[in-house]
């Protein structure tokens, strides 16, 4: 009996060639969107979960209320506090300190040779560690024992593929580099670990040892300055909960401690809004709202996407069964015979679900093509390295165990509704009876375009903001700024260079700075006082920035009030200029004249405020910012007044070999890097306008399912209409106007449903777009006019038929 099913199954597929391809590609670009989607979401879900004890591993991160929102951060910690962790809890078992900032040569970026080499190139991914991190985080070693590679002064551990670079085919443990061109300061190659895998957060190729090492003298023994990410692996029987709770003790018992010693205002208190948490790692990647140096995902976004790969399998899946009872006139004849020959309603149901299940099992082998050929653009668009599961345990058997399964739900309709024909009507030619189900069949379309407009107007709304981002006002000029990186090597030669580019045409002003307006630059924290007010006024949180007298003009950045820094006034390098968000929160209605200070002293004048600028994401707020005159810095910023960028390009190029010969120009755009800060943005919009895409494809093809349906139960009423002097375009518009009608529904529906959604979105922005009634209307129209396209040509086709082959039967 199964072995006839099969056969019975199989020729159904070949009979209805065009019918059997829709069906089957429909389903099989459901089915793949599904793979890719749960590819991603294992993916995202799979960070820093692979190695013995991550578990029991976590990240030091701390909180407090600051503008009406709480403010969550896991770096800037006191180089004291790791050890204090460990001393003072024995459900501690071991920390580690890490510091991925770029506050400090060594940390970021580098400039690298090895010390036989005269050329340098640049190199990312730099960052100072512990010896004991290595071995928390289970490093896989090519050379050497991670347990020990950092334990030395002045040692490194490199990646395979870095190690391959500058030493090809060789060990290279042992050997020097040279960073920045610091010649009295060469690194030993203690270790080569396997490069750090696609779902760590920990995306590392050089790991600096800290071992002996201070950012400056006395820095590793004082609680007052913080510059690192603190690590713990717990005991298993350790009591997470308590423990961030008890380590407020360890904040006062050391660090209030050396406050009260230094005199700092209102010491007692200082750190009294401070709360500790102990964050997993592995949940590190997938949370965005705590300040660091790493890369995130929202995790939020994971599940919203997750949520729509399953609506989409579920568009696919009402493609199916509009397909199979748009095709029941074709079929009701032999119901009728199967029956009157002997067939059993059960035997029916049996035959229409094998029938199901094989167009499932066919429709999954596609997509699994479908799948692992869209992998690589799926990749670009998510901003991940995934390869496709061909090896997998699980993929064989759960192929089969989902095709059978998605096959048996999705083919439950279709099998019960065409098992229920009646033989006596179907043979008279009486298959009306689908009528009184076509309710259904038009909720489930209903349903494929309001999922289909709700992901189109979040498209539009996506775009819509990147939009506003990138053209909003931010305070400073972003256009036609060059960023030369690595001038920290020239030293006192920076003038000199700084003085040629000035000579260059097409170049209007040259600053130097590494604090730029734009994320994973330069930062740091301060607290700041009004003079003669210290103990009476909360200290403020600030950036403060070392810039040049220039700073300003390349920026685009306006004075508010007061005056910019002079080149001619030696007092300038002790004054400062404030922005407008510092003013209010020292609450000054006239700051220039006035001074702050770091808690004690005659601190500095204020002798210019600035126009309040975005320096961060625009999901933030603008926090206080001081400008002071400064020198050491590792970036040149341009501002051009030219269109011929190549030429000025190749002349900067030339002025910089004369100045460093062994290194390599690099420079960017600062245009270019503000957009990069948006990067997740993109790559959402670029999500959804796939997922759109491929959901309103998939909505079309059941549109036309059920136009097919239809013309095919009113195909008499049709001819009589034509017999009756009914126009082409009169019976086609007839037809149409149900399906519009549906359409319409649809936009109805999805849209307040499209604006809760991206209403909720759109909070995490400080700055955002509105959500006018044009982003609905043009979604609207798209909508209506694809669907429009997809039924005329059926409608068409119905207007066109000879009435006289409809109506010879009759």
């Amino acid at each position: 009996m199964l072995k006839n099913f099969w056969k019975i199954a199989l020729r159904q597929l070949g009979k209805q060639k065009f019918y059997s391809a829709v069906k089957i590609g429909g389903f099989a670009l459901g089915i793949a969107a599904c793979l890719l989607i749960g590819l991603y979401i294992h993916n995202q879900l799979s960070y820093d979960r692979d190695f013995p004890g991550s578990d029991r591993l976590y990240r030091l991160t701390g909180y407090m209320p600051q503008d009406g929102r709480i403010r969550r951060a896991a770096g800037g910690w006191p180089a004291l506090f790791a050890q204090a962790l460990k001393t003072e809890f024995p459900t501690v078992e071991r920390t580690a300190r890490l510091m991925p900032s770029t506050l400090f040569a060594g940390a970021g970026s580098n400039q690298l040779r090895p010390i036989e080499s005269t050329q340098s190139t640049f190199e990312q991914g730099f960052a100072y560690a512990d010896s004991s991190l290595p071995d928390l985080f289970q490093f896989k070693m090519v050379y050497g024992d991670r347990t020990k590679a950092l334990s030395e002064p002045q040692t490194l551990i490199l990646s395979r593929s870095r190690a391959e670079k500058f030493y090809p085919g060789q060990n290279p443990i042992g050997r020097q580099i040279i960073l920045n061109d610091d010649n009295s300061h060469p690194w030993t190659i203690s270790g080569v670990m396997q490069d750090p895998p696609g779902n760590s957060h920990l995306q590392f190729d050089y790991y600096l040892s800290l071992t002996g090492h201070e950012l400056w003298k006395g820095e590793q023994d004082t609680w007052m300055a913080g510059n690192y990410d603190v690590y713990m692996l717990l005991r298993p029987d350790a009591d997470v909960q308590k423990l961030a709770g008890n380590i407020t003790l360890i904040s006062k018992k050391y660090w209030t401690a050396e406050m009260v010693q230094k005199g700092v205002p209102d010491a007692l208190h200082v750190l009294d809004k401070l709360g500790f948490m102990l964050q997993p790692v592995s949940d590190i990647h997938g949370t965005a709202d705590i300040e660091d140096m790493m890369t995130h995902v929202d995790r939020k976004y994971v599940w919203l996407f997750g949520a729509i790969g399953i609506f989409i399998l579920l568009l696919a899946s009402i493609n199916f069964i509009n397909l199979s009872t748009a095709r029941s006139a074709g079929r009701a004849k032999e119901v009728g015979l199967r029956k009157v020959v002997g067939s059993d309603r059960q035997g029916l149901i049996r035959q229409f679900l094998l029938e199901s299940i094989v167009t499932s099992g066919f429709s999954f082998l596609l997509a699994i093509g479908l799948a692992a050929l869209l992998l690589p653009y799926f990749n670009k668009l998510a901003g991940t390295s995934m390869h496709f599961p061909w090896t997998a345990w699980w993929l064989a058997p759960g192929v089969i165990l989902a095709s059978s399964l998605i096959g048996l739900i999705a083919g439950l309709y279709p099998a019960f509704y065409l098992s229920a024909f009646r033989p006596v009507q179907v043979l008279k030619g009486d298959v009306s009876r689908g009528a009184r189900h076509s309710g259904l069949r038009s909720g489930l379309v209903v349903f494929q375009f309001t999922t289909s407009v709700v992901l189109i107007i979040a498209t539009l709304v996506v775009y819509g903001q990147m939009h506003f981002i990138l053209n909003s006002k931010l305070g400073f000029n972003k256009d036609q700024v060059l960023l030369i990186e690595g001038t920290g090597t020239l030293g006192q030669r920076l003038p000199d260079f700084k003085d040629q580019l000035l000579r260059l045409s097409g170049v209007q002003a040259v600053t130097n700075s590494d604090f730029l307006p734009i994320s994973g630059r330069k930062r740091n924290g301060n607290t700041m006082y009004r003079v003669g007010r210290e103990k009476l006024d909360p200290g403020t949180g600030v950036q403060m920035w070392n810039v040049d007298v220039d700073y300003l003009k390349v920026m685009g950045m306006k004075l508010a009030d007061g005056r910019n820094f002079s080149p001619t006034l030696a007092s300038d390098s002790q004054a400062v200029i404030i922005n407008q968000t510092m003013a209010r929160k020292m609450g000054m209605t006239h700051p220039v004249g006035q001074r702050i200070n770091w808690g004690q002293g005659q601190g500095v004048p204020i002798i210019g405020v600035v126009e309040d600028f975005n320096y961060e994401s625009v999901r933030q707020q603008i926090g206080p910012v001081v400008l002071m005159l400064g020198s050491w810095t590792t970036t040149v910023a341009v501002r051009t007044n030219t269109t011929n960028i190549k030429g000025l390009l190749d002349g900067i190029d030339n002025t910089w070999r004369t100045f460093s010969p062994h290194q390599a120009l690099r420079y960017s755009f600062l245009d270019e890097s503000f957009a990069h800060m948006y990067a997740d943005v993109q790559a959402t919009g670029n999500i959804f306008t796939s997922l759109a895409a491929l959901a309103i494809c998939i909505a079309c093809l059941g549109l036309f399912a059920l136009s097919a349906f239809m013309a095919e139960q009113r195909r008499k009423e049709m001819g009589i209409r034509k017999v009756l002097g009914a126009s082409v375009m009169e019976v086609a518009g007839l037809l149409s106007r149900d399906f519009l009608r549906l359409v319409a529904l649809a936009i109805v529906i999805g849209s307040p449903i499209a604006w809760w959604i991206m209403h909720w979105w759109l909070q995490d922005y400080v700055y955002r777009m509105t959500i006018g009634a044009g982003i609905f209307i043009g979604a609207g129209i798209l909508v209506m006019l694809i669907a429009l396209l997809t039924v005329s040509w059926q409608a068409i086709k119905a207007g066109t038929t000879n009435p006289a082959g409809i109506l010879r039967s009759e």
